[in-house]
């Protein structure tokens, strides 16, 4: 991974446990490299779409679980990216649970920087990345950085946080994205926080863009 030379898109993949500091991570990767040669996607972005669903049953959704995310759609975006493509990236809206109409455009640039908790859980997602980083953080940090963040971006009260945290965050990570650890080619403690890993990180990227 150290020797990718071609001049088609590099993919590198970030995942980690909800709250592990993988988005920060990932932003300051490509804070890192210069602006029109890096750019970013989120798995979020490719919830499928519950409007057809009551409220009350979108509430209710697994969205911890691979099934709940176009991992299809994902791929075939990545592939196009690879062959020089522009992509249109879906958008999500978590308070509604709902895709909404507009998309995102990213067109191929050298680096293309993709985050999400479950990027390495699924196979042939995973497969798409030339380089694969788990952000690995103690479970109680994590849990607190959600609930921040659910408060403060989605709206959401302690008390829903805490039944999906227990319902569905907490069993699924133990199911799906702790165990995809093990596909990283490197891990790195802390995410965002972690700079002596993050500058390795963003020196070998530089070193990529130079040849």
């Amino acid at each position: 991974m150290l020797e990718h030379t071609e001049r088609k898109p590099m993919i590198i993949g970030v995942a980690g446990g909800t709250g592990s500091g993988k988005t920060t991570a990932a932003r300051k990767i490509i804070g890192g490299l210069p602006p029109d040669q890096a750019a970013a996607i989120q798995h979020d972005w490719y919830y499928h779409d519950s409007s057809a669903l009551p409220m009350e049953h979108r509430r209710r959704l697994n969205f911890d679980e691979p099934t709940s995310l176009d991992n299809e759609l994902l791929v075939q975006h990545l592939k196009r990216l690879k062959q020089g493509l522009p992509v249109e990236c879906p958008q999500y809206d978590f308070a509604t649970h709902s895709r909404l109409a507009i998309t995102r455009p990213i067109s191929p640039c050298r680096i293309i920087v993709v985050e999400g908790i479950l990027l390495f859980a699924v196979r042939g997602l995973r497969e798409m990345f030339d380089l694969r980083i788990f952000i690995d953080t103690d479970d109680d940090i994590r849990l607190m950085r959600r609930i921040k963040r659910d408060i403060r971006e989605r709206s959401r009260s302690i008390e829903s946080i805490r039944a999906q945290y227990y319902d569905t965050v907490r069993p699924m990570h133990k199911l799906h994205v702790a165990p995809s650890k093990r596909h990283a080619h490197l891990i790195i403690p802390e995410g965002g926080e972690n700079k002596p890993a993050l500058d390795v990180v963003v020196g070998m990227l530089l070193h990529v863009l130079s040849t």
